[in-house]
C-alpha cells in the first residue's frame, strides 16, 4: 500500500488496523509532517511505506476472564522493522538539522524583512516630507507668481498707456509732417508745372525762330537760284553772239579765200582787202583768244555755281537736321511731360485714396476730420476751423488749374510740314494759353485740359489767309547748264 506524505490522516487510518508499533507509527507520522511541511525533495515524499505484515492475530477467548491477545511479529520482520527505523532515525536527525539550518534561513529572513519594513517606513516618511517641501516650495513659488504677474499687469497697463500717448502724439506729428509735404508738393508741382510751360514756350518760340530762318533762307537761295540762273543765261546769250559774230566772220573768210579772183569785189571785201594778212591773222588769234578766256570764265562760273549750290544743299541738309533734332528734343520734352501729367494724375489718384480712407477711418470712429491740404474733390465739414490747404486762397482766382498736357499728333504733323509760311504762325502766337491758377472752390479740382493745337483757331481771331503753295525750287545742275555751251563751242570747230 502506498501512503502519500500530504495524507497524514489516511496513513493513520490505514496504519492502526495493521499493528504497527505505536512508536514506530509516531515517528513516521512525525517524519511525513515534517517532510510534508519543509516541502522535503520528491524521492523523500514519494518514499511509500508498504505494510504487509503477515501477522496471526488471534481470536479472543471465548471465556470473559482470558487476557487479550497481542499482535504477533515474525523476527525477520521486526528486523526489518529495526533496521528501517535506524534509518528512519538517522533521516530524522538530518531532516532535524535541515530544519534548523531552515529556521536560521527563515529567521535572517525575518530580520531581513523587518529591516525592509523599517526602510519602507523611513522612506515613506521621508517622500512624505519631500511631498510636503515641494507642496511648500511649489505654494510659495505660485504666491512669487502670482505677486509678479499683478506687478506685471500693472507695468503692461502703464506701458500701455505711455504707448498709446507716444503713438498719439507721433500721429498727430507725422500728421503735421504730412500736411505740410503735401502743401510742399504741390508748391513744387506747381512750380515745375510753370517750369516746364515756360520750356514748352521758349522751345515753341525756338522752334517757330527756326522755321522762320529756314523759309527765309529757302528764298534767299530760290532768289540765288534764280539770278544765278538768269547770269548764266546772259552771259551764254553773249557767248551765242559773239560765236555767231566769229562764225559769220570765218564764213565769209573763207568765201573771201574760196572766191576766184575775176569776180567782182563786194564792198565787204572792199574793206577786209584794207588790212593786211598779219592783221587778219593776229585778228583771228584774238578771237580766239577771247573766245578761250570766255570759255574760262564759264567754266569758272560753272564751278562758282556748283560749289555754292553743293553750299546751299549743306546748309539746307544742316537745317533740316537742326530742324529734326529740335523737334525729337520737343518730343522728348512733350513726353516728359505727359510722364509728369501722369505722376500728378496718379499722385492725386493715391492723394484721393488717403484722404478718402482718412475720411472713412473718421467718421466710423465717430471724430472730426483733421486738415486735408491735397487738391482733391472733398467737402470739409461745417465744424472744421482750418482751411484745406495752408498756403491757398481761392478768394481772387475763378479759373481752375489746368496744366499744359502733350500737343496732338496733329499739331506734330504741322511743325513737320516741309512748307511751313509766315502766315501759319500768326494764329499760333494768337493762340492763349491758360495760366496755372488756383480754383475758386476746394471742392471743386479741375482736371488738366489739353491746350489748343497750332493748327486749330481760336473763336475770337479771324481765320489767317491760305498760304500759298510751297515752292519747289528747280536748280538747275551742272549737267543741264552746261552742255549748250560746250556744244556750241564745240561746233564751230566741225565746220569746214
Amino acid at each position: 500500500m502506498v501512503v502519500s506524505p500530504d495524507s497524514s490522516y489516511l496513513q493513520c487510518t490505514l496504519m492502526a488496523p495493521l499493528g504497527i508499533h505505536p512508536t514506530l507509527r509516531e515517528a513516521v507520522l512525525e517524519c511525513r509532517q515534517e517532510q510534508s511541511q519543509r516541502r522535503l525533495p520528491a524521492w523523500l515524499a514519494n518514499t511509500a511505506v508498504v505494510v504487509s505484515v503477515p501477522c496471526q492475530v488471534e481470536p479472543k477467548a471465548s471465556g470473559g476472564g482470558g487476557k487479550s491477545g497481542g499482535i504477533v511479529i515474525s523476527p525477520f520482520r521486526l528486523e526489518e522493522l529495526t533496521n528501517r527505523l535506524a534509518s528512519l532515525q538517522q533521516e530524522n536527525k538530518v531532516l532535524k538539522i535541515e530544519l534548523e539550518t531552515y529556521k536560521l534561513k527563515c529567521k535572517a529572513l525575518q530580520e531581513e524583512n523587518r529591516d525592509l519594513r523599517k526602510a519602507s517606513v523611513t522612506i515613506q516618511a521621508r517622500a512624505e516630507q519631500e511631498e510636503e517641501f515641494i507642496s511648500n516650495t511649489l505654494f510659495k513659488k505660485i504666491q512669487a507668481l502670482q505677486k509678479e504677474k499683478e506687478t506685471l499687469a500693472v507695468n503692461y497697463e502703464k506701458e500701455e498707456e505711455f504707448l498709446t500717448n507716444e503713438l498719439s502724439r507721433k500721429l498727430m506729428q507725422l500728421q503735421h509732417e504730412k500736411a505740410e509735404l503735401e502743401q510742399h508738393l504741390e508748391q513744387e508741382q506747381e512750380f515745375q508745372v510753370n517750369k516746364l510751360m515756360k520750356k514748352i514756350k521758349k522751345l515753341e518760340n525756338d522752334t517757330i525762330s527756326k522755321q522762320l530762318t529756314l523759309e527765309q533762307l529757302r528764298r534767299e537761295k530760290i532768289d540765288l537760284e534764280n539770278t544765278l540762273e538768269q547770269e548764266q543765261e546772259a552771259l551764254v546769250n553773249r557767248l551765242w553772239k559773239r560765236m555767231d559774230k566769229l562764225e559769220a566772220e570765218k564764213r565769209i573768210l573763207q568765201e573771201k579765200l574760196d572766191q576766184p579772183v575775176s569776180a567782182p569785189p563786194s564792198p565787204r571785201d572792199i574793206s577786209m582787202e584794207i588790212d593786211s594778212p598779219e592783221n587778219m591773222m593776229r585778228h583771228i588769234r584774238f578771237l580766239k583768244n577771247e573766245v578761250e578766256r570766255l570759255k574760262k570764265q564759264l567754266r569758272a562760273a560753272q564751278l562758282q555755281h556748283s560749289e555754292k549750290m553743293a553750299q546751299y544743299l549743306e546748309e539746307e541738309r544742316h537745317m533740316r537736321e537742326e530742324n529734326l533734332r529740335l523737334q525729337r528734343k520737343l518730343q522728348r520734352e512733350m513726353e516728359r511731360r505727359e510722364a509728369l501729367c501722369r505722376q500728378l494724375s496718379e499722385s492725386e489718384s493715391s492723394l484721393e485714396m488717403d484722404d478718402e480712407r482718412y475720411f472713412n477711418e473718421m467718421s466710423a470712429q465717430g471724430l472730426r476730420p483733421r486738415t486735408v491740404s491735397s487738391p482733391i474733390p472733398y467737402t470739409p465739414s461745417p465744424s472744421s476751423s482750418r482751411p484745406i490747404s495752408p498756403g491757398l486762397s481761392y478768394a481772387s482766382h475763378t479759373v481752375g488749374f489746368t496744366p499744359p498736357t502733350s500737343l496732338t499728333r496733329a499739331g506734330m504733323s504741322y511743325y513737320n510740314s516741309p512748307g511751313l509760311h509766315v502766315q501759319h504762325m500768326g494764329a499760333s502766337h494768337g493762340i492763349t494759353r491758360p495760366s496755372p491758377r488756383r480754383s475758386n472752390s476746394p471742392d471743386k479740382f479741375k482736371r488738366p485740359t489739353p491746350p489748343p493745337s497750332p493748327n486749330t483757331q481760336t473763336p475770337a481771331l479771324p481765320p489767317p489767309p491760305p498760304p500759298p503753295p510751297p515752292m519747289q525750287p528747280t536748280v538747275p545742275s551742272a549737267a543741264t547748264s552746261q552742255p549748250a555751251p560746250s556744244q556750241h563751242s564745240v561746233h564751230p570747230s566741225s565746220q569746214p
